[in-house]
């Protein structure tokens, strides 16, 4: 998004009386360059989750309180920020990788300066690895935790004075500051922190020791934020948390009673929630799901292993048993609510017996899709201290089975699907069009479905912002093709 800045006035230093033809002079000189100063520019790289792309939108507001202007590439930025992500070693090495690559930028002609720019890290991994991260790469000239984002334009200030080095990262809990913001990456829907932190500590996460211990915000003022974003376009909210229902107000209002005051919202048309946890998950949600008209029949309920000896290793506080238990609760109180979750295969000791437990209970669950990782040792995590005995090989063996497991069930219900009228809002223009030659070539609009499944269909761009009924015709890559009715 780019802002419209003021132009500045050139001022005379003389008199204005003794110096009128002087004056009519220099109002007629045109310069052969731009005198205009300016606005430094800001590129964020966001890795991650939902609540990192949260969190750099809101980023990408206070620093256009301070003047810079967001732009869309590393060579144009005079500020670039890695918004990161340490859940896994994975997403670790990308940044690694790509802040290695940015070691000799240039700016292109865009940028404010000739200097290089300003890189900060910021995030779980600058948490995870504090001062290591400048002797592994010395040209970052900050970095700042994820309960510390609030410091982030006094940091860039002062390497700008010609400080470098500066580590903001002492913050245990996040400030539940109340700052507003006007940046957002999308006007139809929008992100909206309810809690940040942990206290789970489950042995494999590092969540809790980056992002701290779970705090929960005041209610009125979740709801005043979703009120304002409703007043500048938006028609969906999704609620966030590393566990979204075990949110409780510092006034002890649960998950299920902010539910309800959301849904009461006028002009709000849909309501999404994630991540919740099996052991906080039960009748009283899937009632409010069914119950509450603007909450969307979609659940993300992450298994991570169907074997009972893993999930008690990994500190889950719940079993297979128990979670089947939750799933048939909630398709006895919601047929037709998709379920989505994670899966990690390849946890130290995991036998193959232990795999063949998560892989049969995949198949009985039949999930709507699936995030399956192999597992990574993460630093300050309980299972870090075990041996990862698991081979990569084997790992990487394991991963593909479930993914072909749950590949052939998603295909199946995608198929099942086509015929359906599902109900859907529309989003944007969608950059990817149908590739078969049964589509004619036009104008899509991208759109979710209440089921958060992703449905192009013809259409102009009066369609963004409303709910229609889309007729689901065929599927592409997991992508329904839709025909408004």
């Amino acid at each position: 998004m780019r802002r419209k800045g003021s132009k500045d006035k050139v001022v005379s230093n003389s008199k204005m009386v003794e110096n009128s033809f002087a004056e009519k002079q220099l109002n007629n000189f045109q310069p052969e360059f731009d005198m205009t100063p300016k606005s430094p520019k800001v590129y964020i790289r966001t890795f991650g989750c939902q609540m990192n792309e949260r969190d750099s939108e809101i980023i990408y507001s206070m620093m256009i309180q301070e003047g810079y202007t967001p732009v869309s590439s590393y060579e144009e930025a005079d500020l670039i920020i890695f918004n990161t992500c340490s859940v896994r070693k994975h997403a670790e090495d990308r940044v690694w990788g790509k802040l290695k690559e940015l070691k000799n930028l240039k700016h292109g002609e865009s940028a404010c300066s000739g200097a290089p720019p300003m890189i900060g890290l910021v995030g779980c991994m600058a948490k995870a690895h504090g001062k290591e991260v400048f002797k592994k790469l010395p040209h970052v000239s900050f970095i700042c935790g994820p309960s510390n984002i609030y410091d982030i334009p006094g940091l860039a200030k002062k390497v700008k004075s010609g400080k470098s080095h500066l580590m903001s990262i002492s913050k245990e809990k996040r400030p539940l500051s109340e700052k507003r913001d006007e940046y957002r990456e999308e006007k139809i829907r929008a992100w909206v922190n309810i809690s940040y932190g942990c206290n789970n500590f489950c042995s494999y996460c590092i969540v809790p020791f980056v992002r701290g211990r779970e705090i929960s915000r005041r209610s009125e003022n979740i709801i005043d934020e979703i009120k304002r974003l409703v007043d500048n376009g938006a028609k969906e909210v999704t609620l966030l948390g590393q566990n979204v229902n075990s949110y409780k107000s510092p006034t002890g209002k649960s998950f299920i009673r902010l539910l309800e005051e959301v849904n009461r919202i006028d002009g709000l048309r849909r309501i999404r929630f994630m991540t919740s946890h099996p052991k906080d998950a039960g009748l009283e949600l899937f009632k409010a799901i069914a119950g509450l008209d603007k909450v969307c029949e979609h659940l993300h309920l992450p298994l991570q292993s169907g074997s009972d000896r893993i999930l008690r290793l990994m500190n889950r506080n719940y079993t297979s048993s128990h979670y089947l238990k939750l799933i048939d609760n909630l398709r006895k109180t919601i047929p037709d609510c998709a379920v989505t979750t994670d899966i990690i295969v390849g946890f130290p000791s995991e036998t193959e017996g232990d795999f063949e437990d998560t892989r049969m209970l995949m198949e009985k669950i039949r999930f709507d899709s699936a995030f399956i990782f192999k597992y990574s040792p993460r630093p300050f995590a309980k299972a870090s201290n075990t041996e990862d005995d698991i081979l990569l090989e084997e790992k990487k063996e394991r991963n593909q089975v479930l993914l072909g497991c749950q590949d052939k069930i998603t295909r199946k219900k995608n198929e099942d699907l086509i015929g359906n009228v599902e109900e859907v809002l529309g989003i944007s223009i969608a950059k990817r069009k149908p590739s078969s030659s049964e589509y004619p070539p036009a104008t899509y609009i991208k759109g979710r479905s209440r089921k958060n499944s992703l449905v192009v269909y013809k259409g102009s761009m009066g369609l963004i912002g409303r709910i229609l009924n889309v007729k689901i015709r065929g599927v592409e890559e997991n992508t329904f093709i839709g025909e408004a009715v």
